[in-house]
Formats: structure tokens, C-alpha cells, sequence
């Protein structure tokens, strides 16, 4: 009888200190990477995270970070309230002409599973249509024969 009642108690205290772990706000993202495939030069590069709170308190996003000065990262401004989401856009400068990318966001948030999670976007930004091309010239045959 005392083997179960010990065994009660520790399955109720691991039960409780399990249940714990799970309270607050909760971060998920509908998709962590955003490939933008290939994008013309100087297109718009916006595009948006979409967060879910799947916690039981109200998510803070308290900072977001791009990787580079070309990827600029808006945070929601609310509070997400659980089960609910918010849209986090993120820009990326399209002028860089012939290029792949791939760059990393940082979030920061009172979130208990993730309280800074990395995202990322990645693509390929096309030539710029409108840039002149440089065309070198032939060098010169060396005529060492005439003299």
C-alpha cells in the first residue's frame, strides 16, 4: 500500500511540474522558411510570416532582427492573444541584381517553447533589364614581325 501511494504522489507531482512547463504563450509559425523563387530586380520584396499563439497567455513579440541591413523585419505591434494570429512582414531589397539569397530572421517573445526562434527567406533576385552591358574590347595582335 505504500509502494502505490509513493507511486500516486510521484505520478501527480511529474503530472503537475508537466503541466507547468506547457503554461504561457506558445509561438508557432504557418511556415518557417519563405522561398521567394525567383523575383525581378527591383520588385516588391515583401512578404509575411504568419504567428499563432497556441499557448494559454497572450504572445509579446518583443524584437525582431534581420540577418543584414537588406532584410527588414516589421513585428506585430498587439499582443497575439491565444489561438489567435498576427502577420510579422518582412522586406527584402530586390536591387541586388543576379544574386541567390538566403537570410535569417530572428524573433524575440515571452513564447515558453521558443523565446527566440530563427526564420528564414530565401530566392534568387533576376539581372536588372535596364543595366548597360560592358563589352571588352579585343586586345591588339602583337606585331613583333615587322620590325
Amino acid at each position: 500500500m505504500k509502494k502505490l501511494i509513493t507511486f500516486v504522489f510521484a505520478l501527480a507531482v511529474f503530472t503537475g511540474v508537466n503541466a507547468q512547463e506547457t503554461k504561457g504563450a506558445q509561438i508557432e509559425f504557418e511556415q518557417e522558411v519563405i522561398d521567394y523563387g525567383n523575383v525581378e530586380y527591383a520588385s516588391n520584396g515583401e512578404r509575411e510570416f504568419v504567428i499563432k499563439n497556441t499557448g494559454d497567455a497572450p504572445l509579446i513579440i518583443t524584437k525582431t532582427k534581420g540577418s543584414c541591413g537588406c532584410t527588414v523585419p516589421t513585428k506585430p505591434t498587439e499582443p497575439i492573444l491565444p489561438g489567435k494570429s498576427a502577420v510579422m512582414k518582412v522586406k527584402y531589397d530586390t536591387k541586388r541584381a543576379n544574386q541567390p539569397f538566403s537570410k535569417s530572421i530572428t524573433v524575440t517573445s515571452n513564447a515558453v517553447n521558443f523565446p527566440t526562434k530563427v526564420v528564414k527567406i530565401k530566392g534568387k533576385v533576376l539581372a536588372n533589364p535596364n543595366a548597360k552591358k560592358v563589352t571588352l574590347k579585343k586586345p591588339l595582335k602583337n606585331s613583333t614581325a615587322s620590325k
